[in-house]
Order: C-alpha cells, then sequence, then structure tokens
C-alpha cells in the first residue's frame, strides 16, 4: 500500500492551492479516500473523505465549503481543491484510504501547505 501526495506550497491568505494523492497497492475504485492534516504540534485530523465512487462527500467544519474532494478511479488518484486559504490551513497533508472506517497503518511522506503573507 503506498500514498504519495503532492500539491502542497507557499501561498498567500486568500489563495488557492491543488492537491493530490496517488494510491497503489489496494482496490482503490473500491475503497472510501481521505485527505487528513497535521499542523505543527497538533495531531492528525480528518480533513475531507469521499466515498469510493465520488457520490458521498464530507468535510470538517473548519473547511465546509473552501475545500472539494474530488477523485478519478482511472488514475487511482484523489484531489482536494483548497479555496481561500487561511494561516490556520498550515498543516502536513497526507491522504489514505478509508471513508467510514479507520485509515490504514500505511502513510505517506505527505504535502507541505503553508499559507503566509
Amino acid at each position: 500500500v503506498q500514498f504519495v501526495e503532492s500539491g502542497g506550497g507557499l501561498v498567500q491568505p486568500g489563495g488557492s492551492l491543488r492537491l493530490s494523492c496517488a494510491a497503489s497497492g489496494f482496490p482503490f475504485s473500491s475503497s472510501g479516500m481521505s485527505w487528513y492534516r497535521q499542523a505543527p504540534g497538533k495531531g492528525r485530523e480528518l480533513v475531507a473523505r469521499i466515498s469510493s465512487t465520488g457520490g458521498s462527500t464530507d468535510y470538517a467544519g473548519s473547511v465546509n465549503g473552501r475545500f472539494t474532494i474530488s477523485r478519478d478511479n482511472a488514475k487511482n488518484t484523489i484531489y482536494l481543491q483548497m479555496n481561500s486559504l487561511k494561516a490556520e490551513d498550515t498543516a502536513v497533508y497526507y491522504c489514505n484510504s478509508g471513508y467510514n472506517v479507520a485509515p490504514t497503518p500505511y502513510w505517506g511522506q505527505g504535502t507541505q501547505v503553508t499559507v503566509s503573507s
């Protein structure tokens, strides 16, 4: 099982970024997927999740209305479109499998998102 996150960077408040996560080693098209983030000095938190077909999505209250999760089952990839970014969105972002289940113990290297002027 492998997750490779990309697309992070430095962005000004109010800006946008699109994260990608390429997954392999498990039946991706039949698996729910999730994005998590971990800010400095804090625990890892669930940001968004999407069902296997993409028909259901769910967001943390802090990002609802600003972030959009999507997936491309043909590419074994999920995405996180992040708009109206705030300083408090600064964190390392990770993906993992699962929608209503716990994530796997396998974590990628994550991608750093820094929101600062």
